[in-house]
């Protein structure tokens, strides 16, 4: 018995700690965009990275875009933890792409007095869509979101009709039709009721839901400036304006400015659109801005390259860089210093830049004043005209009367008219 008591003192003193269960808590308060599909998978990698057991998502959005929502769907529906989704707080809803989230969410729910529904797929311009397009865009979300809600046990009358009707119901009747897992009071009475539920991820696996310690991940600067950009109004109407103003470069060449903001734009607008990955348009972005601060050393650009160039660089570092995704993470305050460090360095550039110039103008003056030209045109009045110096051709204004041949002695320069004298 001592031995067996010993054996059992040891085990306690060398068992290591449980470690603590966490939760990583997100909010989405505003249209589903890029900036929320990103969101989302930055807070998902960031779960799994401290190994929480779950997401909590808090709701209330009035929609977005559908091709959003399919990727955030997708991601969801492959998750190796369970997502919990709140409509939240009073007063908010879930419209639209938001309702078709909620469907998604291994455990979803409302507090009293929201509202889901209203999935009908329409033009981000708001125009009416034409008849064969929208029984096209109704009939395949609706049989795409019966596979999803098949698939977490919810109402399949409810899914179709808040897409082919555009059905929207209180948080109170759309648990009574059995939309919703959990209506709650509050955001902490909806986690308890969440705990220990039974739920399927990934590959129909079951598993437990477990609760932990909530873990901010909030919206930094990264998803403000994704989301101002992934507006799908903003970002069609930044599309066209960008292609514009890269055509007035190409028929004008040598504007510039019109160019610049043209490449900035259209790599924001690809990253909007689900073209190009958020990090791959990071990366396109601090490429494009290196280009334009290396042409700015060479091309009379009036610092619209340069400008242009700290720009691309700044965001494009926001839209590269994050923890979650790369494993890195850079200090907002470290991107500013090297973007200020690049300002500075161009600001240098250009200040030797043009200090050259004016050294060589003075010694141009110097050369000028040194030599006599000779008179090769006159005008009317015999004061002005055109005369041969150093090579090259330069126009004259002169007090003395003056004819073809005469020798004169530069005087003074005003810009590229010689002021001269007769040589006699």
């Amino acid at each position: 018995m001592r031995f067996l008591g010993l054996l059992l003192c040891l085990s306690v003193f060398y068992a290591k700690p449980a470690q603590a269960s966490c939760t990583v808590a997100v909010t989405i308060s505003e249209a589903i965009s890029a900036s929320t599909s990103d969101y989302l998978e930055r807070a998902e990698k960031r779960a799994l990275d401290k190994k929480c057991n779950a997401i909590y998502v808090r709701m209330n959005t009035p929609g977005g875009s559908l091709q959003s929502t399919r990727l955030i769907v997708e991601r969801i529906l492959a998750s190796p933890i369970p997502y919990l989704c709140l409509i939240t707080p009073s007063g908010g809803h879930a419209g639209s792409a938001g309702a078709i989230i909620l469907q998604a969410c291994h455990v979803n729910g409302g507090v009293t007095a929201t509202n889901i529904g209203a999935a009908t797929p329409i033009l981000g311009t708001g125009e009416k869509t034409p008849e064969d397009l929208r029984n096209k865009l109704i009939n395949d979300t609706v049989s795409w979101l019966e596979g999803v809600t098949k698939l977490r046990g919810r109402s399949l009358k409810f899914s179709k009709e808040i897409v082919t009707e555009a059905k929207a119901l209180s948080s109170e009747q759309a648990h009574k039709e059995k939309a919703l897992d959990i209506l709650a009071t509050n955001e902490q009475d909806f986690l308890q009721q969440a705990q220990n539920r039974s739920v399927l991820i990934e590959d129909k696996k079951e598993t437990v839901v477990v609760v932990g310690d909530l873990q901010e991940f909030l919206p930094d600067l990264r998803y403000k400036v994704l989301s101002f950009v992934a507006d799908p109004e903003f970002a069609y109407l930044l599309f066209m304006g960008s292609l514009a103003l890269l055509y007035v470069e190409i028929t004008h060449p040598g504007l510039i400015a019109p160019g610049v903001i043209g490449g900035i734009g259209l790599v924001l607008s690809l990253v909007a659109f689900h073209k190009l990955e958020v990090a791959w348009g990071g990366l396109a972005l601090i490429l494009l801005g290196i280009a334009f601060l290396v042409l700015e050393v060479f091309l009379p650009s009036f610092g619209a390259l340069g400008i242009g160039g700290l720009v691309s660089v700044f965001v494009g570092s926001l839209f590269l860089f994050d923890a979650e995704t790369t494993g890195y993470t850079l200090p907002i305050s470290l991107i500013f210093s090297v973007v200020a460090v690049l300002a500075a360095f161009l600001l240098g550039v250009g200040y030797l830049a043009l200090r050259t110039i004016r050294l060589k103008t003075q010694d141009t003056d110097a050369d000028l004043m040194s030599k006599d030209g000779v008179v090769s045109a006159i005008d009317s009045t015999g004061h002005g005209g055109q005369l041969h110096i150093m090579g090259e051709t330069w126009s004259f204004v002169s007090e003395d009367p003056l004819q073809i041949g005469d020798r004169v002695h530069v005087t003074a320069r005003q810009g590229l008219t010689l002021n001269v004298k007769k040589v006699k």
